[in-house]
């Protein structure tokens, strides 16, 4: 059986009504809430419905050769060491872009320079991505920035001893082996949920401890996070200490994104409405699209518009070339393909398939996923056999050139529900969205013809030579609606600043 991401997500949501899943209490936490986003793409998989992303995994060798930087950054950049006290935490995104010459969270940089000029002491944990960190020593030292790994390390030391020795009551095991038998009866798989649940478990009980312990020390007024879903433990401490946590939006947020979507039925607990408790009490959104983009667990006045600085800055050197695009015949004619790990296997056929059958005038550029950057030879047979047969297609499989810069001299974007869909259209790229899973993300786009839905390369081609013909029709939109102009105003509005 096939099954579509709007089906999983409602199969999922009805679970959580039947049994009250997000409110109950297991080993003195709410373990649906943590593995909630996890078990989506488990599943996800499972059926089939996504592939795994295609990003490099690391060998044994990787890992044990990593555990030294673990140690020595557990040592040397403990956030636990210390006593200072400071007015703001900000943990931001694991993974890094070279910009302003330094490798930074593109989500959360900008924060340094408000905080700064607000005359506020903070401090930035930061999480490794694939085990490393990239800042240079002098963006370590300038921005107050600390490694988390020695809590990470901790955390896998304290859940690999004490695996198999959580003591479930008899009433816990039954509700999970009641929940295991039915989501194998749903999606015709096989799921180890007591281990899933176990491991989040021990996960967040050591997190959940040692984030408490940094909280004392360093007494924030304030803590900002990027990626709440995978922080539930450091939400929880900061509602155990009543210090405010606000969220950083840092991708595309949808009905069906579980990390954020929580259809009323899923909130209740003995038939009336219940707070989530491991959700942020603020999000600052790119814009007031997000503001409705799915069924938070929190009030509308709590998603507050912002902006997205790193898009503001950064597209604002390639606008120029937008308003010259329409004058430009060469560059009207190119395609940019938007890649995802998830779907990149077939994405990569589809540009494959339209480049055999489009002539040469067309230039046709695949831009891979960072995590897709070192593996793509290996796992996309379409895009070598492009590159070999095909001069007029380009793999981009680094930072250089920019995506904006992409954006902006293209005339075509061509994807499935990555945030770069939503910067492709504020640059004026005429959209079309594959048919996927995941295709949901996209419904209301779609729905307002935004962006037009395509099966196939057959049908991607007679929408572009239907649109040169002036027969296809996209429809207006306002982008500031998706990523509004940065807006420092919104701090006043926080209690802290």
């Amino acid at each position: 059986m096939t099954f579509t991401v709007k089906e999983i997500c409602q199969k999922i949501w009805n679970l959580e009504e039947k049994y009250e899943l997000n409110h109950k209490m297991i080993q003195d936490c709410y373990p649906w809430q943590l593995i909630r986003m996890y078990l989506y793409y488990e599943i996800t998989i499972e059926t089939n419905v996504f592939e795994s992303a295609q990003q490099s995994s690391l060998s044994l060798f990787d890992k044990l050769k990593s555990f030294m930087p673990f140690a020595k950054n557990s040592v040397l950049s403990n956030p636990l060491s210390g006593n200072e006290n400071l007015d703001v935490l900000i943990f931001d995104h694991p993974r890094k872009v070279i910009f302003q010459d330094e490798y930074q969270d593109i989500y959360s940089y900008f924060l340094k320079d408000v905080l700064n000029e607000m005359g506020k002491s903070f401090e930035t944990i930061e999480s490794p991505y694939l085990n490393n960190h990239f800042r240079s020593d002098r963006n370590i030292k300038e921005n107050n920035v600390k490694f988390n790994d020695r809590i990470l390390l901790g955390s896998f030391i304290h859940k690999t001893r004490n695996r198999g020795k959580v003591p479930f009551t008899k009433e816990e095991r039954e509700l999970i082996d009641s929940v295991k038998n039915e989501l194998e009866t749903i999606f015709k798989i096989e799921i180890d949920l007591f281990r899933i649940i176990e491991d989040y478990i021990l996960n967040f009980q050591y997190d959940y401890k040692k984030y408490i312990e940094l909280l004392q020390k360093r007494n924030p007024k304030l803590v900002f996070l990027v990626v709440a879903y995978e922080n539930k433990a450091l939400i929880a401490a900061c509602k155990k200490m009543n210090i405010e946590i606000i969220e950083l939006q840092h991708g595309t947020i949808s009905p069906y994104h579980l990390g954020y979507s929580y259809p009323e039925n899923t909130m209740k607990f003995n038939g009336e409405i219940k707070e989530i408790e491991y959700f942020p009490d603020k999000t600052l959104s790119f814009g007031d699209y997000w503001k409705t983009a799915c069924n938070y667990p929190i009030d509308s006045e709590n998603i507050i518009s912002m902006g997205f600085p790193y898009f503001e800055e950064n597209s604002r050197t390639y606008m120029k070339i937008v308003e010259e695009k329409s004058n430009q015949e060469s560059e009207n004619n190119q395609i940019l393909f938007i890649s995802q790990g998830v779907i990149g296997k077939y994405l990569s056929k589809l540009a494959y398939e339209l480049a055999s059958k489009v002539n040469e005038n067309y230039q046709i550029i695949y831009k891979l996923h960072p995590g897709e950057y070192g593996t793509w030879r290996e796992n996309y047979e379409y895009l070598n056999k492009a590159v070999e047969e095909f001069d007029n297609f380009k793999v981009i499989d680094g930072s250089q050139p920019p995506l904006y810069e992409l954006f902006a001299k293209s005339h075509y974007q061509v994807g499935a529900f990555s945030t770069a869909i939503y910067e492709g259209l504020a640059f004026d790229c005429k959209t079309f969205i594959i048919d996927v899973p995941g295709v949901e993300y996209l419904d209301d786009l779609i729905e307002k013809d935004i962006v037009k839905k395509v099966k196939d390369s057959e049908e991607l081609i007679n929408y572009i030579i239907k649109d040169e013909t002036g027969e296809v029709e996209f429809k207006e939109y306002d982008k500031d609606y998706f990523f509004k102009n940065f807006d420092k105003t919104v701090f006043k509005k926080i209690d802290l600043l």
